[in-house]
């Protein structure tokens, strides 16, 4: 959907007024906000890729499982455990 601001010039005011009214007009029409949240979108992840990220982040799980078994790797402790 396009949104066009068209603001004209009065012919007692200078180009300052002019300008904060344009201003306000695309505030108010909302233009902003929806060009951002349109620029900063991420893509959903096709199902293929969902699964791969989950195989692995399992695969890693058991690798570090398998670590801390051997005890070449600390188990991670939580902020406030004793």
């Amino acid at each position: 959907m396009i949104t066009n601001v068209e603001v004209t010039r009065n012919s007692n005011e200078n180009s300052m007024g002019t300008l904060r009214r344009f201003t306000k007009k695309v505030q108010g029409a909302g233009i902003l906000p929806r060009v951002r949240s349109i620029r900063y979108k991420v893509r959903k992840l096709s199902y293929y890729k969902t699964k791969m990220k989950t195989l692995k982040s399992l695969r890693r799980k058991a690798e570090v499982q398998k670590l801390i078994k051997l005890g070449k790797m600390q188990e991670k402790t939580g902020r406030y455990s004793k």
